[in-house]
């Protein structure tokens, strides 16, 4: 993570918190002015999109819950990822992300499902470098992936595709038609 001079880790990492939870706290008021609800599939952040959410008060208005599928088994049996596609690109694939959003959104009964999955690092996985990631978001009117290229250590790769993912669905809300 670059700094900047005279910063402190301390005041990025709380930086960082403060950009994180302010995309939360925009999703879910866009989720509850449309009276929806939400769940969350997270590999490489491993519960902090779920986690973030929470932290905000009256999350429980919006978040039905989140499952951490780290293990690619786990995004197959329990999300319903597509073994097959799961054998030919590996997790980190943006169709493994989408399929990701819809398994958690069918499995929790949601409105909306969100989905990570990438390679946090430090090092290469699976054929990608560190920050290749992969967020996705269903809803009633589509689904959306995108592919970001992140830099900086793990920490600031996970926080990253937390960001992503909750503006992704954030924008995606804002953009929707009005019931």
């Amino acid at each position: 993570m670059t700094q900047t001079p005279g910063t402190s880790n301390a005041m990025t990492t709380e930086r960082n918190h403060s950009t994180l939870v302010e995309a939360a706290r925009f999703l879910l008021s866009k989720a509850e002015e449309k009276n929806l609800t939400l769940a969350v599939a997270e590999s490489l952040t491993g519960g902090e999109v779920t986690s973030t959410l929470v932290s905000v008060p009256g999350a429980s208005a919006v978040v039905v819950g989140g499952v951490v599928a780290y293990a690619t088994r786990v995004k197959a049996e329990l999300l319903d990822v597509d073994a097959e596609r799961l054998e030919q690109t590996g997790p980190v694939d943006s169709e493994v992300a989408k399929q990701m959003a819809q398994g958690v959104s069918r499995l929790m009964g949601a409105d909306l499902g969100l989905a990570t999955t990438g390679v946090a690092g430090p090092g290469d996985a699976d054929g990608h470098p560190a920050g290749t990631v992969h967020v996705a978001v269903c809803s009633p009117w589509g689904t959306l992936a995108r592919e970001l290229h992140l830099d900086g250590d793990r920490e600031a790769v996970r926080d990253g595709a937390t960001t992503a993912v909750l503006a992704l669905a954030g924008a995606l809300l804002e953009a929707a038609p009005t019931a």
